[in-house]
């Protein structure tokens, strides 16, 4: 066999594999969802609120320049129902009105600051207290990153559970209730997350989300069948084969005092929310400890997703950083036979199909047809393979469409259903192929060792309703 050819059936095989995983996992996703859904229609939120079991939560919010919408959501979040809770909102050095419009909305006045030993941080600057809401209170300090804000609020918090939720997230009433209740049932439990939803196409009044809709216009709405894909059907099955890397950073519950054995958020990379996850998993199989991370479909963080082009590619680029940072960070799990499935699954999956990813599909996209085209490969099997791979990749969107209707049914309207599943027809033609480019652009801002953010501007929740432009 030529190098072509050998190239043609490497990445015949890759897809194949890649595919196959991809159906297991939504099988893995179906089983468990239903068993969900039964559970919990025989549990109700009360009976968690009422339990003398439920233990108290510290919600940390960081902040830098959320303007926009940080007023609705602290709004949602002090409208939680939970019987007993804090929330400390880390102003992270905003030069926007961040903290004035903290301020006015929540009547704060300044306290003496006394900083309680624990993790390091950038220096503080004021610490305020709500007048009007006692469980409420804003540290502005000087900026130091999404990952040192968060640091500076698992120092303060003062309970043993801390929930981590993005200033431009807004929660449901019973969502932290909900992302609680594995622990409550399990104390091994050491981190629990929730799903993610987009925002963009529904009313927000007064920190609740008062009508669900799609956005009006095409890119949200296929990243909101990308995220029913990546939460309902990934997450889902990840946390069954108790192998979950990655609790977003929009809204996840984790044990205070595991978080700070293993020395809280790293500052020096942007995915901290997953480097946190997986150094979790690596100290606590290490010492042999009993332990689950757990991901819980049904409480909600409804976020802000990018509505241009160029926003949404900066974003992809620095997960797509973030998650090589932690997997480089973290490759001695492979040779650990500590870490069990972590490392003969979950991490040479991670590397094999989401780092090296893009770099197989680019090749794929090129060499076939070249091969083709030259008479290497049969050009019936060029095409066929083709057919295959984007029939395969609308059965697994639609699937995950599927599940949502079936399970979840957050989209009232029959139109909107219809719509989201004709997004999830067309997202292999186009919208795939943009993202993996912005992911091979954040392989290679990885290996020139860019780490900063870059800039991520949000319209806010301050409208009634949070449409695309």
């Amino acid at each position: 066999m030529s190098l072509v050819e050998i190239s043609g059936v490497v990445v015949l095989v890759y897809f194949v594999v890649l595919n196959l995983s991809y159906a297991s996992f939504t099988v893995v996703a179906w089983r468990s969802l239903v068993a969900h859904r039964r559970s919990q229609d025989s549990l109700t939120s009360d009976e968690v609120f009422r339990s003398p079991l439920t233990p108290p939560v510290s919600i940390l919010l960081p902040a830098f320049n959320e303007a926009a919408g940080v007023v609705e959501s602290v709004r949602s979040l002090l409208q939680l129902r939970y019987p007993e809770f804090e929330m400390i909102v880390v102003d992270d050095g905003s030069t926007d009105d961040t903290l004035k419009a903290l301020t006015e909305a929540f009547n704060l006045v300044e306290v003496e600051k006394v900083t309680p030993p624990g993790l390091s941080f950038a220096p503080i600057r004021r610490v305020l207290v709500s007048a009007k809401h006692p469980e409420l209170s804003v540290i502005s300090k000087q900026n130091g990153g999404k990952a040192d804000a968060l640091n500076c609020g698992l120092t303060f918090g003062r309970f043993p559970y801390v929930c981590a939720v993005d200033a431009d997230a807004i929660l449901e009433p019973d969502a932290l209730l909900r992302v609680m209740s594995p622990i409550i049932d399990d104390r091994s439990v050491v981190a629990a997350g929730g799903i993610v939803r987009i925002a963009n196409g529904c009313e927000v009044d007064h920190g609740n989300v008062t009508r669900v809709g799609l956005p009006r216009s095409p890119l949200p709405t296929m990243q909101v069948v990308e995220y029913l894909r990546a939460f309902l059907v990934g997450r889902v099955g990840w946390g069954e084969l108790r192998a979950l890397l990655i609790i977003s950073g929009a809204f996840g519950v984790f044990k205070r005092s595991v978080v700070m054995s293993v020395g809280g958020y790293s500052t020096d990379t942007v995915g901290e929310d997953m480097e946190l996850v997986v150094r979790m998993h690596r100290q606590l199989r290490r010492s042999g400890t009993a332990y689950r991370v757990a991901f819980v479909p049904d409480p909600v963080a409804w976020t802000e997703a990018p509505e241009t082009l160029a926003v949404l590619g900066r974003q992809r680029r620095r997960w797509q950083r973030g998650l090589m940072e932690t997997l480089w960070r973290h490759r001695g799990i492979v040779v650990d036979r500590r870490q069990g499935i972590l490392a003969w699954l979950a991490v040479p999956y991670y590397v094999l199909f989401e780092v090296l990813g893009p770099l197989v599909e680019l090749f794929g996209y090129v060499v076939v047809p070249i091969a083709g085209a030259w008479g290497v490969l049969d050009i019936e099997f060029v095409i066929a393979f083709f057919a295959v791979s984007v029939v395969w990749g609308v059965m697994l969107s639609v699937s995950a469409v599927a599940l949502e209707e079936l399970t979840f049914r957050r989209y009232p309207l029959r139109r909107e259903v219809l719509r989201l599943a004709w997004y999830a027809l067309i997202d292999n033609f186009g919208y795939r192929q943009l993202t993996t480019w912005w992911r091979l652009h954040g392989i290679v801002e990885f290996l020139r060792g860019r780490k900063d953010w870059g800039v991520m501007p949000r319209r806010g929740f301050g409208s009634r309703e949070v449409r695309s432009s």
